[in-house]
């Protein structure tokens, strides 16, 4: 097996990886928003648990999925137009992230310290065990 050849299945491992991120992302998402919904009584809660824990799975993917482009791109001969499509995808996922990021926290990346997608999942986690639990009396 040729380097190129593992490349590009160390890729297609990554591309899978990215999809299984965000779909195992979107069901736990839907099962915080869920447990928050019953524990709380209230569907705003639940949409914000929906809305931050789906938003951190995405950005999570997103990373992985231009992790697979470079490897991809990169690992094999790249061409002028293999380089300038890799540079459009780069940024089209860039672009998709900081605007997540900004919609998910507020504030614009480089006013704050950088959190990953895997720290917004642990946050949006975080914040759902808090209003899911029973309230202190």
């Amino acid at each position: 097996m040729t380097l190129v050849e593992v490349m590009e299945h160390t890729a297609a491992v990554f591309e899978v990886l990215g999809a299984v991120t965000l779909v195992a992302g979107t069901v736990l998402a839907m099962a915080l928003a869920i447990r928050v919904l019953v524990r709380s009584g209230g569907g705003r809660p639940a949409y914000l648990t929906l809305r931050e824990t789906f938003g951190g799975a995405l950005l999570l993917s997103i990373e992985i999925l231009v992790a697979a482009d470079l490897l991809r791109t990169v690992a094999v001969v790249p061409s002028v137009s293999d380089v300038a499509v890799l540079g459009l995808i780069v940024l089209i996922r860039t672009f998709l992230s900081f605007s997540l990021e900004i919609e998910l926290e507020g504030v614009a990346p480089w006013r704050r310290a950088m959190v990953t997608g895997v720290g917004h999942l642990a946050a949006a986690t975080a914040r759902a065990r808090e209003r899911s639990a029973p309230p202190r009396s």
